[in-house]
């Protein structure tokens, strides 16, 4: 069904979702942008820069356009974590700008902040899913979304789920594509953070025998959207190649700054009006 063609506008919005692993491993130490920080602390950081860009591309002489609707979910635990105050569901940029905070200042400049670090527990990530196939299928159902550019899910994780197999995961995530609008289905895009400085990453492959035999790399790649195609420049000058034919939306022990380069190419190859 590929087209991933509509422009993007206020009268055709498109939808992001991040899942973000909040589970006690987050606060391992790794190394972002020069300084050691926790993987939650990096997380927050790069999720954070998302918004703001976000909210930089939505901006307009007369202000912020409605252009996305907006939902972070954290999982850690046994349960589902709202991350901004007690809001749940989709925010339209438009709100972002309001509910900011002051951020510490890195790499000389501030930017304004709506996601705190935090590591504790399990790591539900079928509930996760689930919550977010329950609000694609919803955004996708709205007549005024009919014709609209369809939602791009980034799920970003360190581990395995702590509530499901592997089967569990890859039918969950099948059903989570499954749903689009007129313009191609819902993007999933797996993130898997290294837990170690030196390990290998794998970012958008072409086959999943990129991955060599690692199980969970595979079933993250199985998991996960193929990338359309007007995204294969941007992901082929990430890898530092000429442009593929097909690239799968997963990444296996990304450093963070290969998570904060996929969450740009997922959300900057828009067609924003």
């Amino acid at each position: 069904m590929q087209k991933y063609t509509s422009t993007i506008n206020s009268r055709n919005r498109t939808a992001f979702i991040i899942l973000l692993d909040r589970s006690g491993s987050m606060a391992e130490q790794i190394t972002f942008n020069g300084q050691r920080l926790t993987k939650a602390e990096a997380l927050a950081e790069v999720t954070n820069r998302l918004i703001f860009e976000l909210l930089c591309r939505a901006r307009r002489s007369d202000g912020v356009r409605n252009y996305f609707d907006v939902a972070l979910i954290g999982y850690a635990g046994d349960a589902l974590q709202p991350i901004i105050g007690e809001r749940k569901g989709f925010i339209p940029i438009t709100e972002f700008e309001q509910m900011a905070h002051a951020m510490p200042s890195r790499g000389g400049f501030a930017l304004p902040r709506w996601v705190a670090p935090a590591a504790e527990g399990a790591t539900p990530m079928f509930e996760a899913l689930l919550e977010a196939c329950e609000m694609v299928e919803e955004w996708c159902a709205r007549p005024e979304n009919a014709q609209s550019y369809p939602p791009t899910i980034f799920n970003i994780t360190d581990g395995e789920a702590s509530d499901g197999d592997h089967a569990d995961i890859a039918e969950i995530s099948e059903r989570l594509r499954s749903y689009a609008t007129a313009d191609g289905n819902a993007l999933l895009i797996n993130i898997h953070l290294a837990s170690g400085e030196s390990e290998r990453s794998v970012i958008f492959p072409q086959s999943v025998d990129e991955l060599g035999g690692n199980y969970y790399a595979r079933l993250l790649y199985e998991c996960a959207s193929e990338m359309p195609a007007n995204y294969a420049p941007a992901i082929a000058s990430l890898r530092g190649e000429t442009v593929g034919t097909r690239y799968r939306g997963m990444c296996f022990n990304a450093s963070a700054a290969e998570v904060v380069a996929m969450m740009n190419i997922g959300s900057i190859s828009l067609n924003v009006m």
